[in-house]
């Protein structure tokens, strides 16, 4: 079931079996190589995190990218990589194109020409379809947009998805994502005109915490509605710490919870111990000259479950 409003969510909520079917965290992740790393125009239309005036190293964000692997697979998290695609300017972020969720590998319907082009990669496809035999859930050729978890944030342990309304998914998009994903409900609202995603307004943490700004919500009763779902662990962003990326982190176990430094220095101190008493290990990793790109930590890592 999808819902629109806050009451809706909340009497939905009540409803739903309690018990935690589904892992909160995923097995493995995938990550793609940056390939000459640039700035994207098509992405910059509608994405206000990014700064085409701004120059870019290559040689530093595919050093940044390299650590950000090398510090997930530390954790005993596998890690496939993917090379990049010079054409491809943003698919180092393959969040938004790529996803799985028990035995299916999910496709998204992209917005831009450039990311249309990157889910066409038979590379990609031909490693979850045929190796893994992942179901594949084709959602490029549809008539709708959908970003996937870039505009959808799930609980994957609730079996419950959070869909932020933007240029990167609309209706139709939404309801295939739901379908796709196999939830049990979706949450559909609107963000402010200016945000592109909703993983860059709020993170839910191994289903157990969230980290959320409600000033990027249209409606306040929303933001409030969805942090009932995590008493006593809830982390309000400003805007000064959103922007900086803050809330595009992501647990990939029960215990290392990534961010990027920059999300990381932004964070009011006693938000950093609260992640601390929540009994999350932090890793901080550099990417300022990726996020250059309008997208961060969480961004670059598509999960495998």
């Amino acid at each position: 079931m999808i819902v629109t409003s806050a009451d809706a969510f909340r009497r939905n909520i009540e409803e739903l079996a309690p018990v935690h079917r589904h892992p909160s965290v995923p097995r493995a992740v995938f990550l793609v190589e940056p390939a000459e790393f640039k700035l994207s125009r098509q992405a910059a239309r509608d994405n206000q995190y990014m700064d085409l005036t701004v120059g870019v190293s290559p040689s530093v964000a595919l050093e940044q990218h390299r650590y950000l692997s090398n510090a997930i697979a530390e954790c005993q998290v596998p890690v496939v990589r993917f090379p990049g695609r010079i054409e491809n300017p943003d698919d180092l972020f393959p969040n938004n194109v790529f996803a799985t969720t028990a035995g299916r590998f999910i496709v998204g319907a992209m917005l831009h020409p450039e990311r249309k082009r990157e889910s066409q990669r038979k590379d990609i496809r031909t490693f979850f379809a045929d190796l893994m035999d992942y179901q594949l859930v084709d959602l490029s050729g549809q008539d709708l947009v959908a970003e996937l978890t870039g505009s959808l944030v799930i609980d994957r342990a609730k079996n419950i998805g959070f869909c932020g309304m933007t240029t990167r998914v609309d209706r139709a998009g939404c309801e295939a994502m739901h379908q796709a994903f196999g939830l049990d409900l979706t949450f559909r609202f609107d963000l402010k005109p200016e945000e592109y995603h909703t993983n860059v307004v709020m993170s839910v943490l191994a289903s157990r915490a969230l980290v959320i700004c409600p000033d990027a919500f249209v409606d306040p009763a929303v933001p409030a509605a969805i942090a009932e779902l995590y008493p006593d662990r809830v982390l309000e962003l400003s805007q000064a710490e959103k922007t900086a990326f803050a809330g595009n982190c992501l647990a990939l176990t029960e215990q290392d919870l990534f961010i990027s430094a920059c999300g990381w220095r932004c964070l009011a101190p006693e938000k950093r111990r609260a992640l601390k008493r929540w009994g999350f290990e932090v890793h901080a990793i550099e990417l300022d000259e990726v996020e250059k790109a309008g997208g961060s930590l969480r961004c670059c890592i598509a999960e495998i479950f």
